[in-house]
């Protein structure tokens, strides 16, 4: 992750993917602050993106949340002091 900071020259780094790729990089403490757009809809089996992982413990806690017409947003982000 060290160098995706550098070449981003101390900017934000953004991650692509899905519940596993988003998984590995809670569980090893790389995510400072987390958007998330829940909208209810059933496609069958998924993943379970929080599964075994305490956030609190993690330094993670919801910073902002709100609602519109099509989703519910959740943002998550690293409190201070914590990795």
């Amino acid at each position: 992750m060290s160098k995706a900071t550098e070449a981003a020259s101390n900017k934000d780094v953004k991650i692509g993917g899905g519940v596993s790729t988003v998984r590995q990089y809670l569980k090893a403490g790389l995510i400072d602050s987390l958007h998330l757009a829940l909208v209810p809809v059933l496609l069958g089996h998924s993943e379970l993106l929080f599964h075994d992982l305490d956030l609190h413990t993690r330094g993670l806690s919801v910073a902002d949340h709100g609602a519109s017409e099509y989703a519910t947003h959740l943002v998550l982000e690293r409190l201070s002091g914590y990795y």
